[in-house]
Formats: C-alpha cells, sequence, structure tokens
C-alpha cells in the first residue's frame, strides 16, 4: 500500500523531494528538538497519483483520517469535538520553494460548534470568530475559488460603518456577524453551505493544494525558475498554534541575514496579534524585528539563537517563519532565503571567508541571473542629487527603473507586449499578480513590509521593488493613485529607487555601477575553477574594452558587417555591390579599406594582445541596397541612370536572402571583397607591432557547407597574407579558421580539418537550417509550442541536444580523428546560456563565445558545471 502519512519525527531535510521542501525542514527541526507545532506529510507522490486519477483513492482517506485522528490524540485534543478542538494549517510544499505560488489554508477544522468551544477555552471569542472569518475566506478562495476580494470588500465597508480603524477594535459580537455574512458570500458564490465536516474540510483543502501545483501562477513560477513541472507538491498538516490570541501573541518572519544586502544579522518583521498570511500577503505594514527586542526581549533572545543554530545546521542563510502563542515561539518554517544578487554575492563571500563553505559550494549558490543583476544600472547620482522624491517606501529590491505604470497585472502584462517598459503599482500584490510582475520593471505596493510577497518575489526576479509605500492609495477600478495631491494616471512615467524605497516622477538617467569588488572576487574563483574558455563577441572598442573588464580570454566572433552601416561607408557599399565591373568595384573598395583598416587596428589594439577573431563579411547582399526612396541619389552618387541602378538591383533580389547569396558565396563571387578584408587586418597589425603592440589576429569565413569552398578562398585569402608579408618583411602569423553553420558542415567538417585552423560553430544558423524554424519568424509559432508542450524549450536560447547538438557531436568527432588539437568553440547565443554549456563540455567544445555582458554569467556556468578540483589554491581574498 502506498505510504501517504509521514510524520515530522519520520522525516529528514533530504527528503525534499518526496516531503517538499517544507515538510523535509519541519521533519529536520523537529529530529534537532525545536519547538516546532506537530503534525505530518502527505507526500508529494500522492499529489502525482490524485492528478493523474483526479480523486484520492479510498485507501489513501483511511490513511489520512488515522494520522489527523492520532493527531488528536497526541495533543490531548479532538478533532470535531466541542472541548479543546484540534485546529490544523493545511500548506503546499514542493521540493523548490515557491514562495506564494501555491495555497494555504489556516485554521481548518472550525464549523459553527467546534467555534464555540474553542470561544469558552480560550474565553475570548474575538479570538475564535477571527480564526472562523479566517477559515471561511480562505478556504472559499483555495478550495472554491471564490475571490477573496468578496470577503475584504466586505470587512472594508464593515470598518468603515463601524468607524473602526484596525481589526483589533472588533468585538465577538462583529466578527461573529462577520462569520454569517462570509458564510452568506460563500453560499452565493457556490450555491452550497459552507461544509461543517472538519474532515470534509481536510480532504478537500488537501485535493485543492494539489491542484495548485498546475495553477497559472505556479506554472508561470515553474518556468521562470525551470523547476520540472512533474515534482508535484506535498501536502503538510499541522497543529495551529496562534499567533491572533492576544497582545502577547505574534507572527513573523525572520532572515538570518538581510535579503536585500547580505549584511549578517538577523533582519525581518513581525505582527503583534496576527496570523502569519497577514504578513506575507502584505495586509498589513508589520513593526520590524528589532522592536520584537524592545516588546519581548527574552523571546527576541530565544529567536535570535534559535536563527544562528539553523544557519549554521543549513550552512545558509534562513528565512525561517515563526508564531508567538501567548508568550511561547514557534518555528513554523524554514528554508534557504530568497536573496537579492548582491546579498547572494555578499553572503557566500562572507561565509567563504568565515570558513563555513568552499569555494565551489559558493559559486554553486551564484545563478548566472544573478551575475547579471550585479550589473543592473542605478540611477546617476548628479540626477537623484537633483530630483525631489514625491513618496517614500520600504527598499525591498534593489535597482532603478524607469516606465509608465499600470494597476493591474493584465494592463502591465498587455502595455508590456508593445514594447513598453511597465512599473506595477498595486495595493498589494498577491500570487496571481505574477505574470504582470515578471514583465515590469519594478515593482510598488502602497501596504506590506520586506518580507510581503512582491518583495519576496520581485528578489528572485531580480526586480526593484519599494512596498509599503502608505502615502499612495490606489483605485484600480479609476485606474489611478493619489499621493496627497498628486494624481497618478495609468500611463504616466515613474522611476523607482530600490536600493533607498523612493519613487520620483518622470524617468531619471541611469549609471552603470557595478558591485566590482564582489564580482571580481566571484570570477577569480569562477576562472580558477572553469575548464572550458570564455571569448567575447564584440568589435567596438568600448564592447571589446567591457569585454576583457569581465573577464574575457580573447575576442571569439568580431563581426564585420556593422562597419560598413556608417553614412559614408554604406554608399560606398552600394556602389561595391551595384557595380557592373570589377574596376569599379576595386574602386569603391579601395576607399573602404581605409575605413576597415582603422576599424581593425583600434579592435586589434583594443584586444590588448589576446586573440582576436574577425569574421569576414557575412549578411545578404539585400542589406546593403538602396531602399526605393534612396535609388534617386544612388544614381547621382555613382553617375549613373536610374533604369541602371534599378535593372542591378533587380538582379541583386532574392527569394530567400538569408540561404541565399550571403558570407563565403559572396566572397566566392566577389573575392576582392575577402582580399581588401584580409589585406586590411595585414596592414592593421604591422602596424600596431611596429608600434610595439601585441597583436593576434585570426580570421573566420561564415557558412562554409563545401570542402572546395573552404580550400578556394584560403589559397586566396593566404596569397594575400603572403604578399602582406613579403611587402610589410614581418611573418604575420593569421590563421583562417572556418565556421559551422549548416547541417553539411557538420557532417565533411572532419573534411575541412586539414585547411581549417580551428572551427568556431555558429549556432543561430545551425538551429536554424537543421529545425527549418527561420530565426526571424518563429517567434510567431515559438511560444505556442512552448505553452502546448511540442517543444520543451526555445531553441534559439537553450541548445536543442537532440538535433543540433547530435550534429555538433559528429562534427567534433570528425575534426578530432584528423586534428586532434584543433580549438572548437561556439559563437552562437547558446554560448553563453548555462544550461546548454555541460553539454557542450560534453561534447568537446574548447570554449564558448558570447556578448561582454553575458561572459561573467558564462565563467560561473562554466565553473559550476565543471569537476571540481582541489581548492587550496585559490585565493579567497
Amino acid at each position: 500500500m502506498e505510504k501517504a502519512v509521514v510524520w515530522f519525527s519520520e522525516g529528514t531535510k533530504e527528503q525534499k523531494a518526496l516531503l517538499g521542501g517544507k515538510g523535509a525542514n519541519l521533519a529536520e527541526m523537529t529530529n534537532l528538538g525545536l519547538p516546532v507545532p506537530q503534525g505530518f506529510i502527505v507526500p508529494a507522490t500522492i499529489c502525482l497519483t490524485y492528478l493523474e486519477e483526479q480523486v484520492l483513492p479510498e485507501a489513501i482517506i483511511k490513511q489520512v483520517k488515522a494520522a489527523i485522528e492520532e493527531l488528536a490524540v497526541r495533543r490531548n485534543k479532538t478533532f470535531g469535538g466541542l472541548q479543546s478542538p484540534l485546529l490544523v494549517s493545511v500548506r503546499s510544499g514542493a521540493k523548490f520553494s515557491m514562495p506564494g505560488m501555491m495555497d494555504t489554508i489556516l485554521n481548518l477544522g472550525l464549523n459553527d460548534e467546534t467555534v464555540q468551544g474553542l470561544a469558552q477555552q480560550t474565553g475570548d471569542p474575538v479570538f475564535a470568530y477571527d480564526c472562523y472569518r479566517r477559515l471561511i475566506q480562505m478556504y472559499g478562495d483555495v478550495v472554491k475559488g471564490v475571490a477573496k476580494e468578496h470577503f475584504e470588500a466586505y470587512l472594508t465597508d464593515y470598518k468603515k460603518q463601524q468607524n473602526y480603524a484596525s481589526d483589533q477594535m472588533m468585538t465577538g459580537n462583529d466578527w461573529q456577524m462577520i462569520c454569517r455574512v462570509f458564510q452568506s458570500i460563500y453560499m452565493e458564490h457556490t450555491q452550497e453551505a459552507f461544509p461543517q465536516d472538519p474532515f470534509q474540510q481536510l480532504l478537500a483543502a488537501i485535493t485543492a493544494v494539489f491542484r495548485s501545483w498546475n495553477n497559472p501562477r505556479a506554472k508561470t513560477y515553474r518556468s521562470l525558475h525551470r523547476i520540472p513541472d512533474d515534482l508535484g507538491t506535498a501536502v503538510t498538516i499541522q497543529e495551529m498554534v496562534f499567533g491572533n490570541s492576544g497582545i502577547n501573541s505574534g507572527t513573523g518572519v525572520a532572515f538570518t541575514r538581510n535579503p536585500a544586502t547580505g549584511e549578517p544579522g538577523l533582519f525581518g518583521e513581525f505582527l503583534v496579534c496576527a496570523q502569519g498570511e497577514d504578513v506575507v500577503a502584505g495586509i498589513r505594514t508589520p513593526q520590524p524585528i528589532q522592536a520584537l527586542a524592545q516588546q519581548h526581549p527574552m523571546i527576541y533572545q530565544e529567536l535570535k539563537q534559535l536563527a544562528e543554530g539553523l544557519e549554521d545546521h543549513y550552512q545558509d542563510m534562513q528565512d525561517i517563519e515563526f508564531t508567538i502563542d501567548d508568550g511561547q515561539l514557534f518555528v513554523l518554517q524554514t528554508r534557504n532565503g530568497k536573496r537579492t544578487a548582491a546579498a547572494a554575492a555578499q553572503i557566500a563571500t562572507d561565509m567563504v571567508a568565515e570558513g563555513r563553505i568552499t569555494i565551489r559550494q559558493a559559486l554553486d549558490r551564484i545563478t548566472p541571473e544573478m551575475i547579471d543583476q550585479l550589473l543592473h544600472p542605478l540611477f546617476a547620482p548628479e540626477a537623484l542629487q537633483q530630483a525631489k522624491a514625491f513618496a517614500q517606501g520600504l527598499p525591498a529590491s534593489p535597482g532603478a527603473a524607469s516606465g509608465h505604470v499600470y494597476f493591474t497585472a493584465e494592463a502591465a502584462e498587455k502595455a508590456s507586449r508593445t514594447g513598453e517598459k511597465v512599473l506595477l503599482l498595486r495595493q498589494e500584490t498577491s500570487p496571481e499578480d505574477i505574470e504582470g510582475m515578471v514583465v515590469s520593471e519594478a515593482i510598488i505596493t502602497a501596504r506590506g513590509g520586506m518580507t510581503s510577497h512582491a518583495a519576496v518575489v520581485a528578489r528572485g526576479l531580480g526586480v526593484c521593488c519599494v512596498v509599503g509605500c502608505e502615502a499612495l492609495s490606489v483605485d484600480v477600478f479609476l485606474k489611478q493613485a493619489r499621493c496627497g495631491e498628486l494624481l497618478i494616471e495609468e500611463g504616466d512615467v515613474l522611476s523607482v529607487d530600490g536600493s533607498t524605497g523612493k519613487l520620483y516622477q518622470g524617468q531619471l538617467p541611469m549609471t552603470s555601477v557595478q558591485e566590482r569588488v564582489l564580482l571580481d572576487q566571484l570570477l577569480t574563483w569562477a576562472q580558477a575553477q572553469a575548464d572550458l574558455k570564455v571569448y567575447a563577441n564584440a568589435e567596438t572598442k568600448n564592447d571589446i574594452e567591457a569585454a576583457l573588464a569581465f573577464g574575457a580570454a580573447g575576442i571569439g566572433l568580431a563581426r564585420t558587417e556593422h562597419m560598413f552601416f556608417g553614412e559614408a561607408r554604406l554608399w560606398k557599399m552600394r556602389e561595391v555591390i551595384l557595380a557592373e565591373t570589377k574596376a569599379e568595384r576595386l574602386a569603391a573598395l579601395a576607399e573602404i579599406k581605409a575605413y576597415q583598416k582603422a576599424d581593425f587596428k583600434e579592435m586589434l589594439q583594443a584586444a590588448q594582445g589576446k586573440k582576436c577573431t574577425i569574421r569576414l563579411l557575412d549578411p545578404p547582399l539585400h542589406e546593403f541596397l538602396p531602399h526605393e526612396h534612396e535609388r534617386l541619389e544612388m544614381a547621382r552618387r555613382s553617375q549613373k541612370s536610374l533604369a541602371v541602378i534599378e535593372r542591378r538591383i533587380d538582379e541583386l533580389q532574392e527569394v530567400n536572402p538569408m540561404m541565399g547569396h550571403r558570407g563565403s558565396r559572396l566572397g566566392l563571387s566577389y573575392p576582392e571583397i575577402y582580399e581588401m578584408q584580409t589585406a586590411a587586418i595585414c596592414e592593421a597589425a604591422v602596424e600596431l607591432r611596429q608600434q610595439g603592440v601585441e597583436v593576434e589576429a585570426a580570421i573566420l569565413l561564415p557558412l562554409i557547407s563545401l570542402p572546395a569552398e573552404l580550400q578556394v578562398l584560403k589559397e586566396t585569402l593566404t596569397q594575400v597574407i603572403a604578399q602582406a608579408e613579403a611587402t610589410l618583411q614581418q611573418p604575420l602569423r593569421i590563421e583562417i579558421g572556418m565556421m559551422i553553420e549548416t547541417p553539411r558542415a557538420c557532417l565533411i567538417a572532419g573534411e575541412c580539418a586539414e585547411d581549417a585552423a580551428f572551427f568556431s560553430f555558429g549556432t543561430n544558423d545551425l538551429t536554424q537550417m537543421t529545425f527549418g524554424f527561420s530565426r526571424d519568424d518563429a517567434g510567431s509559432f515559438i511560444q505556442a509550442y512552448l505553452q502546448s508542450g511540442i517543444l520543451q524549450e526555445d531553441p534559439y536560447q537553450h541548445l536543442d541536444q537532440a538535433g543540433v547538438g547530435t550534429l555538433m557531436r559528429q562534427a567534433i568527432a570528425g575534426v578530432r580523428d584528423r586534428q586532434p588539437e584543433h580549438s572548437i568553440g561556439v559563437c552562437g547565443e547558446v554560448g553563453s546560456d548555462p544550461y546548454s554549456i555541460a553539454f557542450l563540455r560534453e561534447i568537446g567544445i574548447d570554449y564558448v563565445s558570447c556578448s561582454p555582458y553575458r561572459i561573467p554569467a558564462a565563467w560561473l556556468a562554466i565553473a559550476q558545471s565543471a569537476p571540481i578540483i582541489e581548492e587550496a589554491s585559490v585565493s579567497t581574498r
């Protein structure tokens, strides 16, 4: 019989796949002797069974029934009884933390009778009926899909009518009446009465949590964080402890280090007389955890000691949920805390310095996405000095952003699809807002604290966020917000500083201020661990300098086509293309050569003696042709008739130019273009060497599909290099390599190994040719393929290992058979993709080449997937 119940005392922290992260950690803390309310876990395997069969098997129901009865006996309570009623929470818990994405129900076990028993037992009807109304609302929302706003709207109106400033002013009679109204709201929307059988409540709650594994927000979160869909969620059933049972009670969230900065020390928030959902949902703005030290110093010290012990045990920053029930501290959850990129880097480096973790462990705790976030721009200091903030909130997630403000996730998402930069401004966010949060440059809430839903999710996404901005009043229906006299309407431009919590009108200029000390330390460690090299795709001086600053081992791809698009150059290139004789073409190329030589000289100098691989002209000719409105000007400049120009343009038209007259085909048809580029490279290299500058240049031939193409072009260009060497009386040692961009090139790569000195996969074109998906047009259907499951990954973002990868593997094997020492790299988009790098290493790639700002993330991804090496030689400071 499938085991459907695991008691906390039976589990361990290693069982996250079975018990979920929450359940496994509750089991671990129970076995450590920490103050954890008792309970049991229905494993994730049962979730998968339920989702497949859409019903809980009777054998599983019996085990759950026996477990809840056993829990009542252990606690000397009754489940569904009037005397000492047992109340439980029902919470989701997947293997990987998904904060707020799935569902929770508190106070389960209450009904019209047991609530009276709870009121009599505690002598506190305010507390008892407050718990009951929470259950009705949560159960209605989670189990039956009754939007919680229906309940909240009535409660808000009621408090206004009674002139109550907060929930704490409500009486027992008030809450009793609210419970009756909430039941009528439940009845109105479900056409059935609120269930009075606690076991019926429990089974419905368990299956609802199972179903929440597949709710839209959970699916979106899993897609963003690459969490598999086939894990399922466990369900934790735990005896309730009550943070809302009076002024000596409360609830809160504490981090063992600051999740925004990484600074050591207890950080968090708590609320007096509240339940946990009040904090994480941001319904009330809580107090900082340090206030607990003044109000309840002994509890604060106990919490502090407990938090330090948990961090020592887990060897990572912990996110701890706690409840104080009438002066007694309980721990409801611990997990590795979500943190910003800056905090992750600080915590990782600090823990290495403290001797808690190894360098490899530190690197494994940083994601490539975090590295990217460390490079986020900030507002320019001079702009901040002049700007005046109109509102101040809590700085929940650092960074800076400007954009057009929207008040619903749907509106933000719709605007983002048009290319607009958007900000999401809400009273408070909820898990349903996830799709709008994902597309937003920044998230702002009027309520909530540093551990609210908005703050936690924003930190995980790397989005800047300001919460608890209580001067704001948001009206979703009018699509506006007010801050004092200031009216903010949908579409207005605001600027958000997630590092200070300040909001500004209009768009502020930004500056790129990197966390360079931390970043440099991580890069040093990553490079020491890495077994592949990282080169840059760069051709401008600024990009090359940035690439080297980020640790590029050289330039793996310098494109030359961009050098032809300046105003003067473009017209000269058009003369080359439209020339009717070789003499005309050579005359135009002579002028272009001067531009090219200057470009190559600047590039090679910026490369500082590192290898600079220059790809000769690649794009199809149609990209250079004059548009219709430019043809008269072309005729004037070339002194040809308009009819001649138009005839020549017609001759050059192609049905599918991306697979037509481009790359090496162009070099074979017009060898003088490649000869000019090669001569310009040679002359630039010699002049720099004469000035004492180290130079290592290499030439890359694009779009080779036939060995003969490579042979003819190599022979031609070798002659140009030899002529330059003879004229300049200097050896140039310029290698000629080949790009592999077509399926045929993969199949015949071995035959080319004698003629090509090195190889570079152009995975963008190779993916396009292999799938037959146009990389320019595939966006119109790839998303549909992903959503329907036809494709699991976008092949332009993550290497298609089954198809493209198989071709690459065959190409590498062919080259290694003939020339084992030849260098083979990748310079497509997937070159910096962390999920492709392990495969690239496996098939024998020597280096990857990516855009400058992706280089740090690529080094990290390579280090993380590399075999672990001895760390004694790696400095920690």
